[in-house]
């Protein structure tokens, strides 16, 4: 199972160069063929970040979509999780963003991070940057 970072969803959202690689593996999520983590903050972050761009029909339809992911799982993080998550930033000199996705990844005990988020190189758990497959 690998946490699935912002990054890959906006991608997709905004018609980014890697978008095609990307609709491959949450297509594989989609269709429960593969197995994904994202977390309440991903999803409110997509919804500032679509909300800025003014791209509401897109943001209806991509969190109408999330309904449908058969291997997606959805995890809501705690404050004690985000406290973790501060010491997780200190101690690695990350942001929060990329904190609270780093201490899910931990507490859930992912094999790997799927991002272009190079911030979560040499951490514990492997960042993963071929959109290929969740398998």
């Amino acid at each position: 199972m690998y946490l699935i970072d912002i990054n890959i969803f906006l991608e997709v959202l905004l018609g980014r160069h890697r978008k095609d690689d990307c609709k491959k593996l949450l297509r594989q999520v989609q269709e429960g063929k593969g197995k994904g983590i994202i977390t309440d903050f991903t999803i409110h972050s997509i919804i500032v970040i679509m909300d800025g761009f003014r791209k509401l029909s897109e943001l209806r339809t991509f969190l109408t979509s999330l309904t449908a992911y058969k291997g997606l799982q959805i995890h809501i993080t705690t404050l004690s999780d985000e406290v973790r998550a501060v010491e997780l930033a200190t101690k690695h000199g990350l942001d929060m963003d990329d904190a609270i996705q780093y201490y899910t990844a931990l507490s859930l005990g992912v094999d790997a991070i799927i991002s272009f988020d190079k911030h979560f190189d040499n951490l514990e758990i492997p960042r993963k940057e071929t959109c290929g497959s969740a398998k």
